[in-house]
């Protein structure tokens, strides 16, 4: 693949790259990353979020507005960037989202819904009014409760400015031209090439801490979520951002040479 694609997107010319681990809701923290990329932000610079922008804390239409904001402010500098030089990742959240939507259409919806809202979504339901428990009784009342739900559901995060255009730009990983650096969501499958990777890049997460050489001649692999929340944690091929941020922890982000070298550590 020598360009971007509907599921990975290429980051060209690369100087430094700042990469941002799963926000959570989080926008207080999130702000404060913003405005340190701001202070020392320079022409050849990239971002790569890693996805996983809602879910656990209840902030996340503020999250929203403020990813998009950043967006068309680091868009703007000048000279002018080209809209490949920001990325924003799918994550677990994410996905769970998409299937929310067509939760209706499940063999046992009330089971899916009820794991789905413990691992984040009921935070990312109330952030936008909705309630989980009642999710669950419109699951027990059968499909058309279900689905009048799921529609009112979606139309509510609609409604919010940039929503589905931020949805639908989402990449399912993202790595530099020279094929030095591959970013992720949580994990990949080592045994296979990234275009039969699937759902592997949010739910593999152990496959990572199983790296222990190149992974298909990138130098490094960087993820963005780790259930244990470990940290910024350094392999010899690998790096984790995930220090819990909207769950009682902080927001790692890092500032990575074009070698993937880290230049900068940031936790807020």
């Amino acid at each position: 693949m020598s360009q971007s694609s509907d599921r990975f997107t290429v980051l060209r010319a690369v100087d430094r790259i700042w990469a941002i681990g799963a926000i959570h809701g989080d926008i207080d923290a999130l702000t404060q990353i913003h405005d340190r990329i701001v202070a020392d932000t320079r022409q050849g610079d990239r971002i790569v979020y890693l996805g996983n922008y809602f879910g656990y804390g209840v902030q996340g239409p503020g999250v929203l507005e403020e990813l998009l904001s950043f967006r068309r402010w680091f868009l703007s500098f000048y000279p002018y960037r080209h809209v490949d030089d920001i990325v924003f990742l799918r994550g677990a959240q994410e996905e769970m989202w998409w299937k929310l939507m067509q939760l209706q259409f499940a063999p046992n919806p009330r089971a899916i819904l009820s794991w789905m809202g413990e691992r984040g979504i009921a935070a990312q339901l109330a952030g936008l009014g909705f309630d989980l428990e009642d999710g669950l009784k419109k699951a027990e009342e059968g499909t058309l409760a279900l689905t009048y739900w799921t529609n009112k559901l979606r139309e509510t995060a609609r409604a919010l400015p940039g929503h589905d255009a931020l949805m639908n730009a989402i990449k399912r990983a993202a790595y530099t031209e020279d094929g030095s650096l591959l970013f992720v969501h949580a994990g990949l499958d080592i045994e296979k090439p990234l275009a039969r990777q699937t759902d592997a890049f949010w739910w593999a997460s152990r496959s990572f801490e199983e790296i222990d050489q190149p992974y298909r001649g990138f130098r490094r692999v960087v993820r963005g979520f780790d259930p244990k929340a470990g940290g910024i944690v350094e392999g010899k091929h690998t790096l984790s951002l995930d220090a819990g941020a909207g769950r009682g922890g902080q927001l790692a982000a890092v500032l990575l040479s074009a070698e993937g070298d880290i230049l900068e550590h940031l936790l807020v």
